[in-house]
């Protein structure tokens, strides 16, 4: 598989790249997949796993025996929560959203995707991300595979990257857009 020098240069792209190799050589993909997609909903809701990872103040042993606590309680496959276990003792944890992107990346490609981050005001449903998909297929011609956020300040619309594109159809935009217009 071809993999971007851009990942494989990251610090995180090292542990996606052996995170993603292992779980392709042990028909792994989808479990491990799974399981860094729940990692991603556990760290955008809580609080505390977040500071677990970003907070320097945690020895290794103690960051490696909560965040094993953490894999057993979110019921993450073997190999994510090996990931995890060196991640702590290497005190690498803050690269986890980083390692879980970059292992999206590496994942889409595989599978002949194109990622799309997707910012909205408000969650979308999956009947608006599968016709969203669908018309982001129809624009690019690949399979689209989205990472949905959701940011109250764009007050409406959509922002979709991809890659160095950008589609920027929020309220917000348009609003910043006619007040430059009305200044002249």
């Amino acid at each position: 598989m071809e993999t971007s020098s851009g990942i494989q240069a990251s610090l995180a792209g090292r542990y996606a790249l052996a995170l993603f190799e292992l779980a392709r050589d042990g028909k792994a993909l989808d479990s491990v997949a799974a399981s860094l997609t729940t990692l991603k909903a556990a760290l955008a809701e809580s609080a505390e796993l977040k500071a677990l990872t970003q907070s320097p103040l945690i020895g290794r042993e103690a960051a490696a025996k909560a965040i094993d606590a953490v894999a057993k309680s979110l019921g993450t496959d073997p190999l994510t929560t090996k990931t995890l276990g060196v991640l702590a003792s290497n005190r690498r944890l803050s690269q986890l959203p980083n390692v879980i992107r970059a292992f999206d990346t590496l994942l889409s490609a595989h599978k002949g995707e194109t990622r799309a981050e997707v910012t909205s005001a408000f969650p979308l449903t999956k009947t608006q991300q599968t016709a969203l998909a669908k018309q982001l297929k129809t624009r690019t011609g690949r399979d689209m595979a989205l990472d949905l956020t959701v940011d109250p300040a764009i007050m409406g619309g959509l922002i979709v990257k991809m890659g160095s594109r950008m589609i920027d159809s929020s309220l917000r935009t348009r609003l910043n857009k006619l007040a430059q217009a009305m200044r002249g």
